[in-house]
């Protein structure tokens, strides 16, 4: 199910720059990440992506993105999106 359609709840776009992370970047998790279960029927979605940057004053060579998401008809809706650098 993963080719399904990918949308970005407004709530979680609007935060979207401020965690580091882009729709795209999100889109391409959904779609190709690692998923996983996640809490209260959602879906989590796990992909890591070269960063080689600044983020905060510091340095760091990944960026990783959690996506977590509901399947409604055929279309994922991304919830919340969690970014980590390491």
């Amino acid at each position: 199910m993963k080719s399904a359609n990918v949308i970005v709840h407004p709530h979680a776009l609007q935060r979207l720059a401020e965690r580091g992370a882009t729709e795209s970047e999100v889109e391409i998790t959904v779609r190709t990440g690692e998923h996983f279960i996640a809490k209260h029927g959602r879906s989590g979605f796990r992909l890591n992506f070269v960063f080689n940057g600044q983020r905060n004053n510091k340095y760091f060579t990944t960026k990783q993105i959690e996506a977590y998401a509901v399947l409604e008809n055929e279309t994922w809706i991304v919830i919340t999106v969690i970014v980590k650098f390491f």
